[in-house]
């Protein structure tokens, strides 16, 4: 399961990054399921990402820009 888990984990950075986002961090976290019926494990992750936006306009004199 913990391969499994990786390489998802590496899938969805993947993907992430492959629309312009740069991966700053991420954090797999695997648990037996909280459901009484279910014995499958479970995972979550959390992505952390950031990608930022300029436009002209800012580039070319915002007053809130510190050069």
């Amino acid at each position: 399961m913990k391969e499994e888990m990786l390489a998802d984990g590496t899938r969805l950075v993947e993907l992430i990054e492959a629309q312009g986002w740069e991966v700053t961090d991420l954090e797999l976290s695997a648990y037996d399921s909280p459901w009484a019926d279910e014995d499958d494990p479970e995972a979550s992750v959390t992505i952390t990402a950031r990608k930022p936006y300029h436009t002209e306009d800012e580039e070319d004199g915002s007053p809130y820009r510190v050069n």
